[in-house]
């Protein structure tokens, strides 16, 4: 590489104070000498490949619409079984749509990430740095810091891809053809990679990143990154199976080493002290609201770092949460990108323990308040999701559409005796937004491209609540099923609801459902537990809330509701098809390379 090329965006976007490059001159191109003989312009290099991981939902690098900050963010929750999308009017939010109705074909698109060209910029700088004059001790905290990132960089395909090139130094044009048209490696080389790496470069990195640093890879990113993936490889190993000569699947033998490993490296960062679940509100609600709210809480293992200058598109390092998914008053008068599924809310218990689920011919019956509907719930229901007279800004939030009149009929339309008959939210929808990672104080109604990613709030790759679900899913498959249970009952305690009294798979996996909502777990585990074909082809449903007029004169409202079925809106049920537990290489990579063999399913 003769010239690098270090955008202003890039620098005024990095997660260390990078002011020395800015009087570097020329800032657009620097040359390849120059970088790896200067301070500053190391580091540089270094945010920007931190800039190019693969963190939220089609996790592609680069800016815009299809930048991190926006659309990439949500649709890895469209296409689970946790909402719809419901602004479908645009092409990212299609595109989800056709996926999900088993859409995706040899061409791919949704979810796509090949990043050989942050890892080759990765590779480079794991080569450079130790011929550069930085001291020795800083030298190897960068290059572990690197490392960590190809890692985190070939988790993010392997779960997309399976077994894909292992390449670990930067190509050159004169490279051997063996070398540029490489094989794909075998799914368990790749995993055992990123077990490896994570486990040489944990000491390596600091154990903390200090508040100049935050946004870094520690030592616990790494055991965090180790622990996950082991996971997945041992689910792989114990549901899926192996095709293409190992290509893709895991050997079932293989399942408890990879279990071990995850646990192993649970227990390490549960062991250390560093980390506890954020228990710091006594209002449960608040509580769980404010894990991903409160800065470098206790939980936070390793985020993504943002702040509030201006959106992505203009150079800044926010997000759009708030602008997407708040309610409304919103300023393209849209928001409540996600819609929940009734079925997703049924998930979240009643705090004594019992289920969630509604008896859904009674529901249909009868005049209901939203206390009686939901008061009982498990506390993160109000910290995840909001819905018909959930507290906004002062107001709340209504979703209510009709109006029962005295005589029994239901006027959809203007008002009767000045109430309403609709009220401001979205009513095409499932009735349900997501209330997880809202800031109330932000401001929504600003409609300008700058403002619109301008959330600061970090996003939380690796908490602690998912260490110990990774450790309790771990520890069962070994047959420790007492710490599994412990685990378990660490969460629920913290989020305010009856303990377990045994631990099952399904109790585990619901507990995994329920706290990392819409966080970009949940069409990970069903396709690693190889229950995808089953839990996402299927229909879901949403709530219709039509206000009773007679008790909003006697100011306690109460609602006439109506199950809405298939609320994805197609004749058909979603599709997931067999396939699809494996992304396709695509055409244009297969005929490009010679070497580089189709996944199953696929022609």
């Amino acid at each position: 590489m003769k010239k690098i090329f270090l955008s202003l965006m890039i620098i005024a976007s990095s997660l260390v104070s990078c002011s020395d490059v800015l009087d570097k001159t020329p800032l657009d191109i620097i040359s390849d000498e120059a970088v790896w003989n200067d301070e500053a312009l190391i580091e540089a290099y270094l945010v920007q490949c931190y800039f190019h991981m693969s963190y939220f939902g089609n996790e592609s690098g680069g800016n815009g619409w299809q930048g991190d900050g926006y659309f990439p963010a949500f649709v890895v929750n469209h296409v689970s079984d946790e909402c719809l999308s419901q602004w479908r009017d645009w092409g990212e939010a299609m595109t989800g749509y056709n996926y999900k109705f088993g859409g995706l074909k040899i061409d791919g698109g949704l979810l796509d990430w090949w990043g050989y060209d942050p890892i080759r910029k990765i590779n480079e700088f794991i080569e450079k740095v130790p011929e550069s004059p930085l001291n020795q001790e800083l030298k190897g905290t960068r290059v572990a810091e690197a490392r960590f990132l190809r890692a985190f960089s070939y988790f993010a395909m392997v779960k997309r891809y399976g077994g894909i090139p292992l390449i670990l130094k930067a190509q050159q044009l004169t490279d051997p053809e063996e070398e540029l048209y490489p094989k794909r490696d075998t799914e368990e080389a790749v995993y055992n990679f990123i077990i490896s790496e994570t486990s040489e470069i944990a000491n390596e990195l600091s154990e903390e990143a200090g508040s100049g640093n935050l946004g870094r890879a520690t030592k616990y990113a790494a055991l965090a990154l180790k622990s996950r993936a082991a996971l997945y490889a041992a689910s792989i190993a114990q549901f899926g199976k192996v095709q293409l000569d190992g290509v893709v699947g895991i050997p079932a033998e293989k399942a408890k080493d990879f279990y071990q490993i995850s646990y192993e490296a649970s227990k390490e960062i549960i062991n250390s002290g560093k980390f506890a679940l954020y228990n710091q509100d006594a209002d449960k609600v608040t509580n769980f609201k404010n894990i991903f709210l409160v800065k470098n809480n206790s939980e936070v293992i390793f985020a993504k770092r943002h702040d509030s200058s201006n959106g992505l598109i203009t150079g800044g390092n926010g997000w759009a949460v708030d602008f997407f998914q708040c309610p409304r008053p919103q300023g393209w008068n849209r928001g409540n990108l996600d819609g929940p599924y009734l079925e997703l809310v049924e998930e979240f218990e009643h705090i004594d323990g019992t289920s969630g689920k509604l008896n859904r011919s009674e529901v249909e019956n009868g005049l209901w308040t939203m206390d009686k509907l939901w008061g009982k719930k498990d506390p993160r229901f109000f910290a995840t999701i909001y819905t018909q007279e959930t507290p906004w800004k002062g107001s709340y939030v209504d979703y209510h559409n009709g109006l029962l009149l005295p005589d029994g009929t239901i006027m959809t339309k203007d008002s009767y005796d000045g109430v309403l008959c609709t009220g401001d939210q979205d009513l095409e929808g499932t009735c349900f937004g997501v209330m997880k990672y809202l800031d109330e104080s932000h401001d929504n109604m600003a409609g300008t491209e700058s403002a619109w990613a301008t959330s600061s709030q970090d996003f939380l790759l690796f908490r602690y609540a998912e260490t110990l679900l990774n450790l309790a899913e771990a520890a069962y498959e070994l047959g420790k099923k007492g710490e599994a249970l412990d685990a378990i009952n660490q969460i629920r305690e913290r989020a305010g609801i009856a303990p377990l009294k045994e631990i099952s798979q399904d109790k585990i996996r619901h507990e995994r459902k329920v706290e990392l909502a819409f966080e970009g777990h949940r069409y990970w585990d069903v396709r690693r537990w190889r229950t995808a074909t089953t839990e996402l082809s299927r229909s879901f449903s949403g709530l219709r809330y039509i206000l009773d007029y007679s008790s909003y004169t006697d100011d306690e409202k109460k609602y006439k509701l109506e199950i809405l079925d298939n609320i994805d809106g197609s004749v058909s049920a979603p599709l997931f098809k067999e396939e699809n537990y494996y992304l396709p290489i695509t055409l244009s990579r297969t005929s490009s390379n010679p070497n580089m063999v189709e996944n199953p399913g696929y022609k």
